[in-house]
C-alpha cells in the first residue's frame, strides 16, 4: 500500500464546534491535528467510543464539513480551494452513505428518481439504473418503488448505489450496518468487498462493530478524544494491539466459545472535549500511565521507534503512546 500514491490525503486536521451553555460559551475540539491516507481499493476502518472523532472526521474526508485548520486533499487538489460548478463535479467523486439508509431518499419519488438525479449521463437512464441494482443484487421491478415500500437492508444497498450512480471514488460509511441484523449485515459487508474491488473504490468504514471492521477492513484507525492513537494493518491493530486503549476497546468485546471470557467493559468516561486532560488524552483511564503521560503528548510512530517496541509491529503500523504494549 505505501508504494501506490494515495487519492485522499488529511493533513493536520483541526475541527472545533462551538457549543453554548446558558449565558456561557465554549469551543468544543472534535478533531486535533489528524493526519490520514486513504487509497483506491482498500477499506479503511475508523473505530473508537462514540464522542470521539469518527463521524466528524468522516464528514470532513468527503466535504460535508470544513476543517478549521489543516487540509483534505482529493488526488492533489485542497478541496477548500474549489467553488462552484468545480466543487459540485468534484463532491460527486465524494459520497456519504449515512447510518440512516432513509436519509438518502427523498420519500415523494421513486427509486428511479432518486437515482436519475445522481447519474451523470441523461441518455439511457432506465439501463444505467438497471445495470446498477444488479450490481447490487437488487431486481429492477424496485425502480418503480418508494423508499418506504423497501426493507431496511435494501434502503441500504440502494444508499450504496447512489454512489455508484454519482461514479464516486471515496465512499464514507457511517455505521452503515449497525442498524440491520446480522444475516444482512453480513451480506452487506460481502457487498462492499465485492464493489471496491471491481469499482477500485475507497472506503472509509466507520464503525464499533469491531467483528464487522475485521470483516471488511485492510487498515484501521482507532481515535481516541479526537485523534489517532493507533493505525496499522486490520490483522496487526486488532490482534495485536500496541496501545492501551485499543486493547481495552477489544477485551469490550465478547467472544463466544467455551472458554470465551466474559467482556470486561473500558472504565471512566471520556474526556471532555472542550477542556482535555493535558498529555494523552487516555492517562486517566489507562492502568499503566506514569508521570510522563500526564504531561507530554504522545506523537503517532512507529512501535519499533518507541522504548519498548513491539516486536511484531509492520512498517506501516503506528500509534501515539509513551509506552506501548508488548505483543505476547
Amino acid at each position: 500500500m505505501s508504494e501506490r500514491r494515495p487519492v485522499l490525503v488529511a493533513d493536520g486536521l483541526v475541527k472545533r464546534f462551538a457549543l453554548r451553555e446558558g449565558l456561557r460559551a465554549h469551543r468544543l475540539q472534535a478533531l486535533r491535528e489528524v493526519n490520514l491516507e486513504v487509497y483506491a481499493g482498500e477499506c479503511l476502518a475508523l473505530v473508537g467510543e462514540s464522542g470521539c472523532g469518527k463521524t466528524t472526521l468522516g464528514k470532513c474526508l468527503v466535504g460535508h464539513l470544513t476543517p478549521d485548520e489543516g487540509c483534505v486533499m482529493h488526488e492533489g487538489t485542497d478541496l477548500s480551494s474549489l467553488r462552484g460548478a468545480a466543487w459540485r463535479r468534484r463532491r460527486r467523486r465524494l459520497q456519504l452513505v449515512f447510518q440512516d439508509s432513509s436519509q438518502a431518499f427523498d420519500p415523494r419519488l421513486t427509486i428511479f428518481e432518486s437515482l436519475a438525479e445522481a447519474l451523470p449521463r441523461p441518455k439511457r437512464m432506465r439501463e444505467q439504473a438497471a445495470d446498477l441494482l444488479a450490481a447490487v443484487e437488487l431486481d429492477e421491478t424496485m425502480l418503480d418503488r418508494l423508499p418506504h415500500q423497501l426493507s431496511g437492508g435494501q434502503r441500504q444497498r440502494l444508499g450504496i448505489l447512489r454512489a455508484l450512480a454519482a461514479e464516486a471514488d471515496v465512499v464514507v460509511l457511517d455505521e452503515p450496518v449497525s442498524a440491520l441484523d446480522v444475516s444482512l449485515r453480513d451480506q452487506i459487508l460481502d457487498l462492499l468487498s465485492s464493489l471496491r474491488q471491481s469499482h477500485d473504490l475507497a472506503l472509509v468504514f466507520i464503525g464499533h462493530d469491531l467483528g464487522a471492521v475485521r470483516k471488511v477492513a485492510d487498515r484501521v484507525a482507532v481515535l481516541y478524544s479526537g485523534r489517532i492513537v493507533e493505525i496499522g494493518s486490520a490483522e496487526e491493530v486488532l490482534s495485536h494491539p500496541s496501545h492501551p486503549y485499543t486493547a481495552a476497546l477489544l477485551e469490550a468485546v465478547p467472544r463466544l466459545g467455551p472458554r470465551a471470557e466474559s467482556p470486561r467493559p473500558l472504565a471512566g468516561d471520556v474526556p471532555s472535549a472542550i477542556a482535555p486532560p493535558p498529555g494523552c488524552a487516555f492517562h486517566p483511564r489507562c492502568p499503566k500511565a506514569e508521570e510522563r503521560c500526564r504531561i507530554e503528548l504522545p506523537m503517532l510512530r512507529s512501535p519499533d521507534s518507541l522504548p519498548q517496541p513491539s516486536t511484531r509491529s509492520s512498517a506501516n503500523q503506528r500509534v501515539a503512546c509513551h509506552f506501548p504494549k508488548r505483543p505476547a
